[in-house]
């Protein structure tokens, strides 16, 4: 802090020196004539000398930002000449214009950080990728103040290095006409003689060539990526779409609503993981468990508990029938009579145009097509574990097929795996009569969660009956004195579990094989890489849902594929970044546990300063009245101030409670708005109320409220 200070005085110093000794009336027009022949005579006498100082003249006046660069500028053609003055100026500005860029850096980056923090990150990532670009498109229109960029580029995360150079290749050619004004300084008036109109929309034509170049260089590189392929004079289809899970049903569904010719393909069931073995069957099943704890807890409502008498095989078929209630909405039938042309079978890339169909009947179908959507989805993730494959493991696609034959519960079930689907599977069956052991490698459950979020999720675990164990690695299956076992080990000591039936949680991974995508050089790690369009390297081939990342939920699937749609049919006029900004997600344990924006791990790992307001649920009279009183609102805001930047809550009805502050904080509205609507009495949605009030509160001005106290006083004399 002193070291900034001391330099801060020096520039005020400088600068204040300047105007009170009356220098700048050097760097005016009329006085630089004045004192033209008296400059030339000492650059005759003493040139070396003379270039040195007005090198060190023109970097001060550039780095303090101080007026007359420009007068600087012609004085260089005037008294060295253009090549001369040319070399001394391009050297000079750019050196100034980078010790402006340190000093801002140095002196004001750290308080406009923290300040605008979440604003300054964007700008940061895209100074990251494109930053030497734009600013060189800066440096050649002079219309931009240069002490200005200057500043501004100090703030952000562009390297020195990049500034440098950038600004002496970007401000030569400006340069460039001021120096050789300058040598007809004799004839020039006002610089307004040397910046004409005409030589304004110069720069800006010069300006725009980057962006000439730039588009230049995207054909080149589309050339190039389809070198080798044959484009169809004419398409079948305007867009195929792979796979009818959420990204690929919205993708089709809305080009079908735009009127484009579309066809859906899905070899398996129409609707995806969702509806068939995720969300759908798992929300069902967790239901019915929760109505069977109640029973089971009846007295907290005033009622004799009971134990509930229970078919296993009446609740999986009940899964089934709500899937089979849900289906008609993702059918064939429906589809098609919205206009998209559905084919159920195996879809292979075979060119940037072209899909080859191998049909469920045996037949094979090939379409040309402008565009391609890939919407392939996820799979449980395997993990290469000694004896997995004979233990007889399902994951949560194949459990509801192999359950719905168990004419009871599994007896002793493992699940291996901490995560959501995890935590919410080990919930359900515990409640539903097996004997749980969760098993974790890594400390806590719900890594991605506060400490205090995983620690309360698995005390509502353990209270439904299931045996936790995290800090546990699973080494291997084996058999057993006749029975199967998983050995784990924590800290290097190993035991064993014996099992009847163990689910497999540990993550999920894209599928992205068979698809033809390798043979087009496609690349894809754990997922397809895309750019911030979802565009993968081939242009015309797009990538939305949980084969692209970087969040596997259904609604994220939903949400990139109205940008893949509209990127695939329309991207020749405008193009659409995927909005990544405001994501929720719930967890379906009971209570459930929901999420948006940032939360305090997240918080201290990217270092933003941040103040947590909490409301406790025992305190809300509808949670009072249902007796659910365990959980709370987090609400995380810079300090101070009532901007929403991410919110946790624990509770019934989370998932549904979380909606209000994600519509706050798409919109930019902050607690103060939500104190100020009216929330029906008594609803859990009073929650999120109660919560802003507390930050109000915390955040009461209590030397204004000192001065009403006093004026109240003086009103009761």
């Amino acid at each position: 802090m002193f070291k900034k200070i001391a330099l801060l005085g020096v520039i005020v110093a400088a600068i204040f020196s300047f105007f009170y000794f009356d220098l700048n009336s050097y760097l005016t027009l009329q006085g630089m004539k004045d004192s033209l022949d008296t400059f030339q005579s000492q650059i005759a006498q003493n040139p070396v000398l003379s270039i040195g100082v007005f090198f060190a003249i023109y970097v001060a006046v550039t780095a303090l930002s101080l007026p007359g660069a420009a007068i600087l500028t012609l004085a260089a053609g005037a008294l060295f000449g253009l090549v001369q003055g040319l070399v001394i100026v391009s050297f000079a500005s750019s050196v100034g214009a980078t010790l402006a860029f340190l000093v801002s850096r140095f002196i004001l980056r750290d308080t406009v950080r923290n300040k605008f923090k979440e604003k300054l990150k964007k700008i940061d990532e895209g100074v990251e990728k494109q930053g030497a670009f734009y600013l060189f498109t800066l440096r050649l229109v002079p219309v931009f103040p240069f002490f200005l960029i200057n500043l501004l580029m100090g703030l952000t995360s562009l390297k020195t290095w990049t500034f440098y150079w950038v600004s002496q290749v970007g401000m030569l050619a400006g340069t460039a006409v001021y120096v050789n004004a300058g040598t007809q300084l004799a004839q020039i008036d006002s610089l307004s003689g040397i910046v004409s109109p005409g030589l304004i929309f110069s720069f800006v034509l010069l300006g725009i060539f980057p962006w000439i170049a730039k588009a230049i260089v995207a054909v080149v590189n589309r050339r190039r990526v389809y070198k080798g392929y044959s484009k169809p004079k004419k398409f079948d289809r305007n867009l195929v779409v792979i796979g009818a899970g959420a990204g690929g049903l919205v993708t089709s569904y809305i080009a079908a609503a735009v009127k484009a010719k579309v066809t859906l393909v899905e070899a398996g069931e129409m609707g995806g993981d969702c509806l068939n073995y995720g969300c759908v069957p798992s929300k069902a099943i967790i239901k019915t468990a929760k109505v069977a704890n109640q029973m089971r807890h009846a007295d907290s409502y005033g009622l004799e508990p009971v134990t509930p008498a229970m078919s296993f095989k009446r609740v999986m078929a009940r899964v089934h029938e709500v899937i089979a209630a849900i289906a008609p909405n993702d059918s064939v039938e429906r589809y098609t009579s919205l206009g998209v042309d559905v084919v159920k079978g195996y879809a292979k890339i075979i060119d940037p145009w072209t899909v080859e169909i191998k049909k469920n009947d045996g037949g094979t179908q090939t379409l040309t097509t402008k565009n391609i959507v890939v919407a392939t989805g996820a799979a449980p993730f395997i993990p290469e574990l000694p004896g997995i494959e004979q233990s007889g493991y399902v994951t949560s696609d194949t459990l509801w097929t192999k359950f719905a034959e168990l004419e009871d519960a599994p007896k002793r079930l493992i699940v291996l795996g901490g995560g959501p689907i995890g935590c919410e599977l080990a919930q359900a069956f515990s409640r539903l009569g097996s004997d749980v052991t969760q098993v974790e490698r890594a400390p806590r459950l719900m890594g991605r969660e506060d400490a205090d979020v995983a620690e309360y999720a698995e005390s509502v675990l353990r209270e439904s009956g299931v045996n936790v164990l995290t800090s546990h690695d699973a080494l291997r299956f084996e058999q057993q004195n006749g029975e199967k076992v998983l050995v784990v080990a924590k800290e290097g000591v190993e035991s064993t579990i014996a099992y009847d039936e163990v689910i497999v949680a540990v993550g999920r991974k894209a599928r992205l094989h068979g698809f033809g995508l390798e043979d087009l050089g496609i690349q894809f790690d754990r997922t397809i890489e895309t750019d911030e369009y979802l565009q993968t390297l081939m242009p015309n081939i797009f990538a939305a849902g949980d084969v692209v990342g970087p969040y596997q939920f259904t609604h994220v699937a939903a949400h990139q594929a109205w940008y893949a749609a509209v990127n695939a049919l329309f991207g020749t006029f405008k193009k659409f970044k995927v909005d990544y900004r405001v994501i929720p997600w719930t967890t379906f344990i009971d209570p459930e546990v929901a999420r948006v924006g940032i939360n305090e791990r997240d918080a201290a790992e990217q270092d933003i300063d941040v103040e947590v307001t909490r409301y406790e649920f025992a305190e809300l009279d509808r949670a009072v009245a249902e007796s659910a009183r365990k959980g709370f609102i987090k609400v995380l805001t810079p300090p101070g101030k009532d901007k929403i930047l991410g919110v946790t809550i624990v509770s019934e009805h989370a998932g549904d409670l979380l909606a209000e502050f994600v519509i706050a904080m798409k919109h930019d509205l902050g607690l103060n708005k939500i104190l100020g609507t009216i929330h029906a009495y008594p609803t859990w949605a009073e929650g999120a109320k109660y919560a802003a009030g507390n930050w109000k509160r915390a955040n009461a001005p209590e030397k204004l409220l000192s001065y009403v106290e006093k004026f109240h006083t003086w009103r009761r004399r």
